[in-house]
């Protein structure tokens, strides 16, 4: 259970890399195992031996499609960023469940206290979100305080955004040295490879699915570095705006809350430019800006072995 909620922790910056829309289909990495969104249902498959897999699926709609005014642009984006960390921390919850189930079984240990259960879920949620506002928002935001003007929009958002973005890959970088963890870079890898045969219209087995590479160019990991941009071009704005109608930010934690009241603005915005981005790929300017979101994926994804296969075709099974 404590490990479990340990990796809940280190999950919740990742959401945005794994949680992403990919045509019809969309995937996540989860603890052993990977969840997967089709046009009408949600699905993940969860190892829980060597020849057991366990594939749960429901229903799904997005409220976008239920109420055409939410499908306007940049307001879409705002509730898929919601709708997709809803599910993935869903998704994510689900897995560690059953990866404690498992290892209860082998320790012939039954007994569960599902109060206690929740208390540790909402405890590592509230520790994750704690540690991602913290030191991806907060810390950028101090320490170029240190250096910069309080009237300053531009420059103090451009470099805050440098440093978010190194801290970052940082954080990429470390936590991929640990093992649980890069058993979930490498289910991150069998979802891509899963996606790519889908989408050749092949069939979902090892022999077509393995020669695809890891690296997809519609992962999420492109989309958390166009929220990056997209922090810089907009929190550079209302900064300027708001120092020039009510004076300089009083301190950083008052900035900090209106850059935080801005977050589903700059999901929004993101996503549709990363919709462009897809569609007009074979750019070659575009090329060359979605290329950091492939060398990224050098960090997140990792080869996957035939079993780790397996789950991905049986999760993407259960959507199309």
């Amino acid at each position: 259970m404590i490990k479990s909620a340990i990796l809940k922790v280190l999950f919740l910056p990742l959401s945005l890399i794994f949680a992403a829309r990919k045509n019809t289909v969309g995937g996540q990495a989860i603890i052993e195992g990977v969840m997967m969104r089709g046009k009408d249902k949600v699905s993940w498959a969860v190892r829980r031996g060597p020849s057991e897999v366990m594939v749960e699926q429901f229903p799904f709609t997005s409220v976008c499609k239920k109420h055409k005014v939410l499908s306007r642009p940049v307001l879409r984006g705002a509730i898929n960023l919601f709708e997709s960390l809803s599910l993935g921390y869903k998704a994510l919850s689900r897995s560690a469940e059953i990866a404690e189930q498992t290892q209860e079984n082998k320790n012939n240990d039954s007994e569960k206290n599902p109060f206690l259960e929740k208390i540790y879920s909402w405890i590592s949620f509230i520790v994750a979100l704690a540690i991602s506002i913290g030191l991806f928002m907060y810390g950028p935001m101090w320490l170029i305080s240190q250096f910069i003007p309080k009237e300053s929009a531009f420059l103090f958002n451009t470099l805050a955004g440098i440093v978010r973005i190194i801290l970052f890959i940082g954080y990429l970088v470390l936590i991929s040295m640990w093992k649980e963890i890069q058993r979930v870079f490498e289910y991150h890898g069998a979802e891509h490879k899963a996606i790519f045969t889908f989408e050749d219209g092949k069939e979902l087995n090892f022999e077509n699915m393995n020669p695809y590479t890891t690296v997809h160019p519609r992962c999420g990991t492109s989309f958390i570095l166009l929220v990056g941009l997209v922090c810089i071009f907009l929190f550079s704005i209302i900064d300027a705006l708001y120092i020039a109608w009510l004076g300089p930010f009083p301190n950083v934690l008052v900035r900090l809350l209106v850059h935080l009241s801005l977050i589903p603005l700059v999901g929004g915005m993101s996503y549709e430019v990363l919709k462009l981005s897809d569609k007009y790929k074979n750019a070659p300017v575009v090329g060359l800006l979605i290329k950091p979101g492939l060398w990224l994926q050098k960090i997140t994804t990792r080869n996957p072995d035939e079993h780790q296969l397996e789950v991905a075709s049986l999760a993407l099974k259960a959507v199309i």
